[in-house]
C-alpha cells in the first residue's frame, strides 16, 4: 500500500545559542576595550601635529608678508592681513594664504600678537582646553 504521509528526515536546527552569542559579544567588548584607548591617543597626537604644521605654515606666510610690507601685521590687523590688504597697504602683494586663517584642530582661533613677548611675533594655539598653559593635549602649541 502506498504511504500517504512520508516521513521527512529531521533537519539540524541552524543558528546560534544564546550562550554562543554572549561569548562572542564579550570577546568583541574586550577587543574594543583594548584597542579604543590606543586609537583615541593617536587622535590626540595627530591633532597636536596638525596644529604644529598649521603654525609653521602661518609663520611662513607672516615672514613673506614682512618681506613685502616691511613689518609684520599688527595685533589688531591679525592674521586677516594675510588674506586681505590692511588699510590699502601699497606694498602688500598677497594674498599670502589661499583662504582665511584656519582655526586650530579644536576649532579655536590661533592667537597672534605683534610684537611678541617671546619672539618677534607670538603665534599659538591654546590646545584642547582653549586655556593658557596646560599639559599633554591641553598644552599650548607655540612658534617659539
Amino acid at each position: 500500500m502506498m504511504q500517504l504521509f512520508r516521513q521527512r528526515p529531521k533537519r539540524a536546527v541552524l543558528g546560534f545559542t544564546l550562550l554562543e552569542l554572549l561569548v562572542v559579544m564579550v570577546i568583541i567588548g574586550l577587543l574594543a576595550a583594548y584597542v579604543g584607548p590606543k586609537y583615541f591617543s593617536q587622535v590626540g597626537r595627530s591633532e597636536i601635529r596638525m596644529a604644529q604644521a598649521q603654525i609653521d605654515a602661518l609663520e611662513k606666510a607672516l615672514h613673506q608678508y614682512r618681506l613685502d610690507v616691511g613689518s609684520y601685521p599688527t595685533t589688531e590687523q591679525g592674521l586677516a592681513a594675510l588674506v586681505a590688504s590692511p588699510n590699502n597697504e601699497p606694498r602688500w602683494h598677497g594674498p599670502y594664504l589661499s583662504k582665511t586663517a584656519p582655526a586650530d584642530p579644536w576649532r579655536n582661533p590661533y592667537v597672534y600678537k605683534y610684537p611678541g613677548d617671546r619672539s618677534e611675533f607670538d603665534l599659538l594655539s591654546l590646545g584642547k582646553d582653549g586655556q593658557p598653559g596646560g599639559e599633554g593635549e591641553a598644552a599650548d602649541i607655540t612658534n617659539w
